[in-house]
């Protein structure tokens, strides 16, 4: 037995149990199943660890002879989760490769992490799958249970990346869905849910799939390391891991009043294993020119632009003094002369340039053509990935995906990292980052899965751009990307490309909904995308409330406020200058922090109510996503934790408006109308 001040670890009855107050750990010793119980009364019920073997066998530790706790693995831990213990239990049979579940369990906190880890008898193994935690149950029961009388049940399809206007959904039962790194299974109406997910992400790409067949029940959850598909871009299965011991991905497993708590409780938990790259100068306001002009881009529009944006700082459009200016695509229309030339023109302006690359994607046909900084010793032939069979995996977006491990492809990103800091870019926006993340046959043998690839690649970037190596801040900025690992930068976009219309808006809206919680955890801010105020280069002109929507979606995204028109059109212009200087406003974007959805039972589409509390003050934001339709939105005060019949003071934040109020809260909203309300207790 093992005690700390609030934990006890015990074999007990032919069990082994681990308890913190709050969660219970009870491992069953005949069975090789594992119950998990919260103080709240909730469960999860039933569940095992699993893996696959040679030649595909699928073992669980529920087919093991022999169960037993691993007296001398049962330490005191001390770390920067706080005070706890860990545990592990071995499961041990004849000619199976030994199983051992490993279990973290700390002080007052509802959460805790399993592992599982497979050792080979005699010689190496090799998998590529591996489950930390599956669960089953029978119909008319369920492997989870809030403990409440639940009559809607719904679990969360969180997307591996932001590509292919991928969305976030959230699933009512009975239904079946995979998500991938983690999952929340929660009531909509009181919130209470489970929190699941991995908290590693150097090796595994984790995958969690949810089946319930009747009712507000949970029949399946399978939580496993290995997914490789359609939503992880994978063309062929997921690497193996080869070695005596292969462990699978940790596993966050928390239960909570409120499945939003959960989730920003994940969030931080990753940031504890893999601390976010720290930012201290600033939220980013500024520009990109994508939207503005695609493909068309050049320096008059460039410095155009710089020049107008320089008219707004007196407005108040920057943070601490700072606007970027940012190339996107394209940037390579100008002579290096005219690059050299623009990034001088926007540093006299007071401003900082940006610049923009796809580290590990290729464009074009020509794969003989010699790599960039290789002294003509590689092609782009020599780089691309390949599958097994040799041959280059097929197209992802349009470009072939470049193997981050290979040495011609180290050299290639030391010579643009180099150019980029020695012209004075300060900022940089990554694209097409999935194409680094593939699985495929790496030229570096030690690496055995498109996680462990996508980690060196990034390392190296964040490495040479690091601000102890080059001199200055410089800012890293994922745009297509998946949305773990996280520590190589400051931002992600939350989204895929959202440009300026009310379904870009409500697109952007959907991953905010459900992705909120990445912000101040995983990455210091979420990248709305470039702000739309008019129009796109791809689009039709918006109407005014249409633009106001988009500005208003990014002002609370928690966030990076680049602006993405044309300012040589006058109503992009008036538009700026208007809404761009409006102090209360550009306020909400300055503090860096999301707002948090209301609800969390849209389905596939965004919630249409965010609110952030600030001190005495609460911040509400309510669209409407109907352009042809006035609306009639009521907000309950409750729902956002207030006092029911509380009285306050409502500030319309762009009408300039204000008017006593109690209770719910009554909102009109016109076509494609949004509003950011403060209230005033």
């Amino acid at each position: 037995m093992m005690t700390t001040s609030t934990i006890t670890i015990q074999e007990l009855n032919g069990q082994v149990v681990g308890e913190n107050g709050i969660c219970r750990i009870i491992v069953d010793l005949a069975s090789g199943l594992t119950d998990y119980e919260w103080d709240s009364g909730s469960c999860l019920s039933g569940a095992y660890s699993a893996a696959r073997i040679e030649g595909g066998k699928y073992v669980a530790s529920t087919e093991y002879s022999e169960h037993k706790l691993a007296a001398s693995s049962t330490q005191m831990i001390h770390d920067d989760f706080g005070t706890g213990c860990r545990f592990s239990v071995i499961h041990s049979a004849e000619l199976l490769p030994v199983m051992t579940q490993t279990f973290w369990l700390y002080e007052k906190v509802p959460y805790f992490f399993v592992r599982v880890e497979m050792e080979g008898v005699s010689e190496a193994l090799e998998t590529n799958y591996m489950s930390p935690l599956t669960a089953d149950a029978a119909k008319g029961s369920s492997a989870i249970s809030l403990e409440i009388a639940a009559e809607e049940l719904r679990a969360l399809l969180v997307p591996f990346d932001n590509d292919k206007w991928v969305r976030y959904e959230s699933t009512a039962m009975p239904n079946q869905l995979e998500s991938y790194e983690v999952t929340a299974i929660f009531e909509p109406a009181s919130r209470k849910g489970l929190v699941v997910g991995s908290v590693t992400h150097d090796t595994w790409k984790t995958g969690l799939k949810v089946i319930g067949h009747e009712g507000a029940a949970i029949h399946h959850l399978e939580v496993y390391g290995g997914a490789a598909g359609e939503y992880t871009r994978d063309s062929i299965p997921h690497g193996t891991l080869i070695g005596k011991t292969i462990a699978s991905p940790r596993i966050f497993v928390g239960m909570y009043a409120d499945y939003r708590t959960g989730l920003e409780e994940y969030g931080k938990a990753n940031a504890v294993i893999a601390p976010p790259l720290q930012w201290e100068h600033g939220v980013p306001f500024g520009w990109n020119s994508w939207s503005a002009a695609g493909g068309e881009l050049d320096y008059e529009l460039y410095t155009h632009t710089s020049d107008f944006l320089k008219s707004l700082h007196d407005g108040g459009f920057h943070h601490q003094g700072t606007v970027y200016i940012n190339f996107d695509s394209f940037w390579t229309n100008l002579t290096q002369q005219q690059l050299e030339d623009a990034v001088r023109y926007v540093r006299d302006n007071g401003q900082k340039p940006g610049i923009y690359w796809t580290p590990f994607a290729f464009w074009g046909n020509d794969f003989d053509r010699v790599v960039e900084g290789t002294d003509g010793k590689y092609t782009y032939r020599d780089l691309l990935l390949r599958d097994e069979q040799r041959q280059i995996l097929p197209d992802l977006d349009g470009g072939l995906a470049i193997d981050p491990t290979h040495p011609g492809n180290l050299m290639r990103t030391e010579w643009h990292l180099e150019r980029f800091v020695r012209w004075g870019f300060e900022y940089i926006k990554l694209d097409f980052l999935g194409h680094g993340a593939l699985e495929g046959v790496h030229f570096d043998k030690e690496v055995r899965t498109g996680l462990q690839a996508y980690n060196l690649g990034m390392a190296l970037i964040k490495n040479r751009l690091d601000p102890k190596v080059i001199g200055r801040p410089f800012f890293i900025n994922l745009s297509i990307a998946p949305m773990f690992p996280h520590q190589y930068a400051h931002s992600r976009r939350i989204s895929c490309d959202a440009f300026g219309t009310l379904k870009d808006t409500e697109y952007m809206l959907n991953s905010l909904t459900y992705g909120w919680w990445m912000n101040g955890t995983i990455y210091p801010f979420n990248d709305p995308d470039h702000t739309v105020l008019y129009k796109s280069f791809n689009q039709e002109p918006t109407m005014v409330q249409e633009g106001r929507s988009r500005l208003n979606a990014s002002l609370i995204a928690g966030t990076v406020l680049l602006m993405g028109d044309d300012f040589r059109k006058e109503e992009a212009r008036i538009r700026a200058e208007d809404w761009l200087t409006r102090a209360e406003l550009l306020k909400i974007a300055k503090t860096g922090r999301s707002f948090v959805p209301l609800e969390g039972n849209t389905d596939a589409a965004s919630d249409d109510v965010f609110f952030q509390m600030a001190d005495d003050d609460c911040y509400i934001a309510v669209f409407n996503y109907n352009k042809d339709e006035t609306v009639e939105k009521r907000i309950s005060i409750e729902r956002m934790g207030l006092p029911k019949n509380a009285t306050y003071e409502l500030h319309d934040l762009w009408e300039g408006t204000a008017n006593q109020s109690s209770g719910d809260i009554s909102v009109r909203l016109e076509p494609a109308e949004s509003k950011i309300i403060k209230l005033i207790l």
